[in-house]
């Protein structure tokens, strides 16, 4: 599945590099696409990775209560989940903060800024290589992660205009192949992959719904939850 995964790669950086052109996303009343696609990331997350965690929870727990922390191994992964949430709301905060007379955000906002979801992409990236990926969940992947690297990708040019087009949307393709190619030549423990994929659980619900909810963007309802329940029942019957 090496060369797979690595195509899978090359896909999910090209969403950054390209996004930028798809000019019918950038309306008001949000594009329906846009709410489609925020839609189906939601459902990847909630029916796909989260009950997939519950398979990884008794090593997670087992690994950090031998280590004397019992009663953090019984919440550890859905601290993790909150975590994602917390650390993705704060920086999402940050940046409106930031943002200067001209609408872009000021320099060092803005490079913290990608450099989180750098490594936000860099474990989204690693998770392409896991060994019990087959074919049919490395294409799943892809469609919900795809659709959610445009989402994000729309937030951020949103906040960063220039900047990100010029330097942003390839530090964020660059970092998906470079945690494709950590996933290839090493092997993390299950604990600690499941603590990333709790974390990016939590990163994904709210990178979606931060965009879907505030009143000014006049989101579409109706293309949201077409996305959502469509790709879970795509998720359910596969």
């Amino acid at each position: 599945m090496v060369v797979e995964s690595f195509v899978g790669a090359c896909i999910l950086a090209l969403v950054h590099l390209y996004a930028g052109r798809l000019r019918f996303l950038d309306v008001i009343p949000r594009s329906r696409w846009l709410s489609i696609a925020g839609g189906v990331a939601v459902a990847y997350a909630l029916v796909h990775l989260l009950p997939e965690l519950q398979q990884h929870h008794e090593v997670l727990r087992t690994t950090v209560a031998a280590n004397g922390f019992q009663s953090l191994g019984d919440h550890l992964l859905w601290l993790m989940v909150l975590s994602g949430l917390v650390v993705f709301y704060g920086l999402e905060k940050m940046a409106i903060r930031s943002k200067t007379k001209s609408g872009e955000s000021k320099s060092p906002a803005f490079w913290l800024h990608i450099i989180s979801y750098a490594i936000y992409n860099a474990l989204l990236g690693y998770l392409l290589v896991r060994e019990d990926r087959g074919l049919q969940s490395l294409s799943l992947y892809l469609v919900g992660i795809g659709l959610h690297f445009l989402v994000n990708d729309h937030g951020l040019r949103q906040h960063h205009r220039q900047r990100y087009h010029h330097a942003g949307r390839w530090v964020l393709s660059a970092a998906v192949l470079a945690g494709w190619a950590v996933g290839v030549t090493t092997e993390l423990h299950e604990a600690l992959t499941a603590s990333t994929i709790a974390f990016l659980s939590g990163g994904i619900l709210l990178n979606t719904f931060k965009e879907e909810l505030p009143e000014e963007r006049e989101s579409r309802f109706w293309a949201f939850a077409l996305g959502a329940f469509s790709y879970a029942g795509l998720l359910l019957v596969v």
